[in-house]
């Protein structure tokens, strides 16, 4: 019996770890043929390595363009044309209030969440338009319609990603081009590591929150639709 993506081809940023990771791990045993994208090497091998024969690893700092266009052409290169999957799921999530905001932190955080992921799209859009099919996702947040206290930088940089997301959707409208927003609540991963003195207090509980595959499965239903339909947005959340 095929499988769902048995032939396509996925692009996954920030997949070493995590929702990344997890996202890795659904497509491929879906059939999907993978470009494992992230900013450190040993970890993708491993994950490379416990997925099989067959994907392919990059290397990139998604917040530089020479290191995106680097990915298009190695990708293109490898897969044949562009990617028939684009998980834009990178990210960071410092926590501080406005008055204590760094500057830089507040703009580095924009360039992570918001400025990369469009680079990518941007990278391999085109192609996706040229041959009338293709899927983005975008790994947004539940923080990207709530406001939550010490969440200025993130919040901003999550609500730009939604706007960059229903942009795309509209302009995308007809073309074969279909893009999807996942907006979890708090996933348990390694992200809460730096507040973990706060877990449970100000922050929910590990225990409380999502797993990663909860939001990797959200990904391969969106994947998986027929291509008359889009899935536009699927929000998640604890029970």
């Amino acid at each position: 019996m095929p499988q769902p993506l048995e032939g396509r081809i996925a692009v996954i940023t920030g997949a070493s770890r995590g929702i990344g990771a997890d996202t890795a791990r659904a497509l491929a045993a879906a059939g999907a043929r993978l470009a494992l994208v992230a900013r450190g090497d040993s970890a993708l091998r491993v994950l490379a390595g416990e997925l099989g024969v067959g994907h392919l690893v990059v290397v990139a700092d998604c917040t530089k363009g020479a290191d995106v266009a680097r990915l298009a052409a190695e990708t293109t290169a490898w897969a044949g044309g562009a990617p028939d999957i684009l998980v834009n799921n990178a990210g960071i999530y410092p926590r501080a209030k406005l008055v204590d905001q760094d500057p830089d932190e507040f703009a580095a955080t924009l360039e992570v969440n918001l400025a990369a992921p469009f680079r990518v799209l941007r990278a391999f859009l085109p192609a996706m338009r040229a041959r009338h099919s293709g899927h983005i996702v975008s790994i947004g947040t539940v923080a990207d319609r709530n406001i939550w206290p010490m969440n200025g930088a993130y919040s901003a940089s999550k609500y730009g990603l939604r706007a960059l997301h229903e942009v795309l959707h509209a302009e995308s409208r007809g073309s074969g081009v279909r893009a999807t927003l996942i907006a979890p609540g708090a996933v348990d991963t390694g992200i809460w590591d730096a507040h973990e003195a706060e877990l449970g207090k100000s922050l929910a509980p590990r225990a409380a929150m999502l797993h990663p595959d909860d939001v990797a499965r959200a990904v391969l239903f969106a994947v998986s639709q027929p291509p008359h339909m889009t899935v536009n947005e699927l929000r998640l959340s604890p029970q």
